[in-house]
C-alpha cells in the first residue's frame, strides 16, 4: 500500500507543483472534504480501508433483559467519532489531512491499533480488535485522482 502510496503522491507532486499555492490550497482542501466523507461512508457500513468488516462488538450480559430479550436497539459503532464534529480537515498549498480531534482521539486511537483500554471509567482493561478508521483504500485513491484530475481540467 506504502508503493501505490507514494506514486500517487509522486504523481499529484508533479502536477501540483506547477500551480500557484492558492489554487494548490483550493484543489487540497476539496479534496481533504470528500476524503472526510468518503471515510466517514466507510465507518458507517462498518469496514477497513481494504473493505473487510470491521470484527463484532462483544455481547455484554447486562443487555440482556428476561426470556433473553434485548433491551436496547444494537446501536452502530462509531457513530460520533464520524461527524464533522470530530473528524476535521485541514489543507494548505503544501497539504492535506484528515483526523480525529478532541477527546474522541483516544478512543480512535485505542480502536485503530487494537490497544488495551478501560471499559468504563472504573471498570475492567480489555484488549480491543483493530477496527481501523482512518486510512486510504483503493477507492480513495481513485477518488483522489479522479478529484484531482476534474480540478486540473477546469484550471
Amino acid at each position: 500500500m506504502s508503493d501505490n502510496l507514494h506514486a500517487l503522491e509522486t504523481w499529484a507532486g508533479a502536477l501540483l507543483a506547477k500551480l500557484q499555492p492558492a489554487q494548490r490550497r483550493a484543489i487540497n482542501h476539496k479534496v481533504a472534504i470528500d476524503l472526510r466523507r468518503s471515510q466517514a461512508q466507510r465507518i458507517k457500513a462498518q469496514q477497513g480501508p481494504d473493505g473487510t468488516a470491521y470484527p463484532a462488538r462483544k455481547r455484554r450480559k447486562e443487555l440482556k433483559g428476561k426470556n433473553g430479550r434485548i433491551k436496547r436497539q444494537k446501536a452502530a459503532m462509531f457513530s460520533k467519532l464520524r461527524t464533522a464534529k470530530f473528524l476535521k480537515t485541514h489543507a494548505d498549498a503544501g497539504q492535506l489531512t484528515v483526523r480525529f480531534v478532541g477527546k474522541v482521539t483516544r478512543v480512535a486511537r485505542v480502536h485503530q491499533e487494537g490497544l488495551a483500554d478501560k471499559v468504563a471509567k472504573k471498570g475492567p482493561n480489555y484488549t480491543y480488535p483493530a477496527r481501523p478508521l482512518l486510512g486510504l483504500g483503493d477507492a480513495d485513491k481513485t477518488l483522489i485522482r479522479e478529484l484531482l484530475l476534474h480540478h486540473l481540467e477546469k484550471l
